[in-house]
């Protein structure tokens, strides 16, 4: 059930640096439960800050949650020179290969310090720590995201993310539930389907998602998996929500959907929505800023439910310690750590 009251039950995009005339009225009538940042949002932390701002105030909620994608690697949507480059993940698993004490201290500092310029930017939820277990002829979109082929490390590197990114008081999203590391195609471009066996992908993929089952949030792949749900992607299943991710696995944080834009999930952009709800997810995820989308998902978009609202409140982090945090220092031991690979 869900009060009327409260957000919708999905997480926006906006097109520009600076929201429009539009995109504010738009926001304020729809009240989606947040938002999320892409590289086209970024230019300079001033910019960043009143863009955040401007974000919550158009929803009349100063806790309405701002999202970004800050692994590290590839995926940086905060870049030099006004912040931090952070090195792939597979570096650290390197690292923890050698040394693992030594990969998990690399790695938690890397997402404290990424969790630092963060908060400074009023962003608090980080889609990261990426769980997946590469596969050797799966596709590159995963590629050095990944820690390991140890599933092990992942987990382990996988924790450290979460405790540093949690320690500077960013929520952390653990991602793709539960696994993407086979597909041998791009979801952003195609939906991909993965035919290994359920007591293989037990023993394998999901290792790191159950090791990690008590972490505040997740996100959702859009993948088939045909030995759970061979019509339905993962995050329009309600087989593999119920009974892998809710049942098995035993996560019971927030859970995403990966972007409903994407083109793995077909139809139009509310019914995408509609299903990735409707199969159990708590949030549907909308990245494009596309305003005639947004306003079409709007249109049919539940407000979230209250065991959802409950998931939230229950993985915000408290506030940090940031003068226990030198960043310089942390930069530093990173360097020095990483230079032994």
């Amino acid at each position: 059930m869900s009060h009327p009251d409260a957000p919708r039950a999905v997480v926006f995009g906006c097109a520009g640096k600076v929201l429009t005339d539009e995109e504010r009225a738009f926001f304020a009538e729809a009240g989606p439960l947040g938002f999320i940042l892409f590289a086209r949002n970024v230019e300079t932390p001033d910019q960043v800050r009143a863009l955040v701002a401007d974000l919550r105030v158009s929803v009349g909620r100063q806790d309405a949650p701002v999202l970004i994608d800050q692994e590290g690697g590839r995926v940086q949507r905060l870049r030099p020179p006004h912040w931090t480059s952070i090195s792939p993940m597979r570096r650290f698993g390197e690292l923890a290969e050698k040394n693992l004490e030594q990969g998990n201290e690399a790695v938690l500092l890397a997402a404290r310090l990424i969790a630092e310029e963060l908060r400074d930017l009023g962003i608090d939820v980080d889609c990261a720590p990426v769980l997946d277990l590469p596969a050797p002829d799966g596709h590159e979109i995963i590629g050095d995201r990944a820690f390991s082929d140890d599933p092990d490390i992942i987990a382990a590197l996988g924790r450290a993310v979460c405790e540093g990114l949690s320690g500077g008081g960013v929520m952390p999203v653990i991602k793709h539930i539960p696994g993407h590391g086979r597909a041998t195609a791009d979801s952003h471009l195609e939906l991909p389907r993965v035919d290994t066996p359920l007591a293989t992908l037990r023993e394998t993929d999901f290792r790191p998602f159950r090791a990690l089952s008590e972490a505040a949030s997740g996100m959702t792949a859009h993948i088939v998996y045909s030995a759970i749900d061979p019509e339905r992607p993962c995050s329009a299943s309600p087989r593999v929500i119920g009974e892998i991710i809710r049942g098995e696995l035993g996560f019971d944080g927030l859970l995403f959907s990966d972007d409903v834009c994407m083109k793995a999930l077909a139809g139009p952009l509310g019914e995408r929505a509609e299903a990735v709800l409707s199969a159990g997810c708590d949030v549907a995820l909308h990245c494009d800023g596309n305003l005639a989308d947004m306003r079409e998902i709007a249109r049919t978009c539940p407000r979230i439910r209250a065991d959802s609202l409950v998931r939230l409140a229950r993985g915000r982090p408290p506030e940090p310690d940031s003068a226990a945090f030198d960043p310089e220092l942390a930069k530093a031991r990173i360097l020095a750590l990483l230079g032994a690979v």
